[in-house]
């Protein structure tokens, strides 16, 4: 039998590095509601747009809403709803693996982002939403006498 040194502080690391990363999510502007369906995103940008990419399979595009609000925060949300067709009703489900309920996703834009100029498509369960960005404008400079 091999003796093994207890380390009361072992699973420590771990749960830090767990929290560490928690927390970097919640520095980042995203923010999860939780509930049973949360769809998967993507955001990427070139030099003149911001893209934000959402997948709702199964969700129409009646149950979903888009909005930026004053805090300059871009809220998704929405419903997959689950149908009952008549032979579901006559069926026993031994295995349920796919996710229904209400949803939202929020995150947080950067400034330099048009709010007034934002599009939103919707095809093929992926809703795309189309930021313009524009140039931040250059901090004001005062020049000062020197006497």
């Amino acid at each position: 039998m091999a003796i093994v040194r207890f380390d009361p502080f072992r699973g420590f690391e771990t749960l830090a590095r767990r929290m560490s990363e928690m927390f970097e999510e919640f520095e980042r502007g995203i923010t999860v509601t939780p509930s049973d369906f949360s769809p998967r995103v993507d955001i990427s940008e070139d030099e003149k747009h911001l893209y934000v990419t959402v997948e709702l399979p199964g969700v129409s595009k009646e149950d979903v809403k888009v909005s930026i609000n004053d805090d300059n925060i871009l809220v998704i949300k929405g419903e997959k709803k689950r149908e009952f067709k008549t032979e579901d009703k006559e069926r026993n489900f031994i295995r349920v693996e796919r996710s229904y309920g209400s949803f939202q996703r929020s995150f947080m834009l950067p400034d330099n982002v048009k709010k007034d100029n934002v599009s939103a498509k919707y095809e093929n369960g992926v809703l795309t939403i189309t930021l313009e960005k524009v140039e931040p404008e250059p901090p004001k400079q005062i020049e000062i006498p020197i006497s």
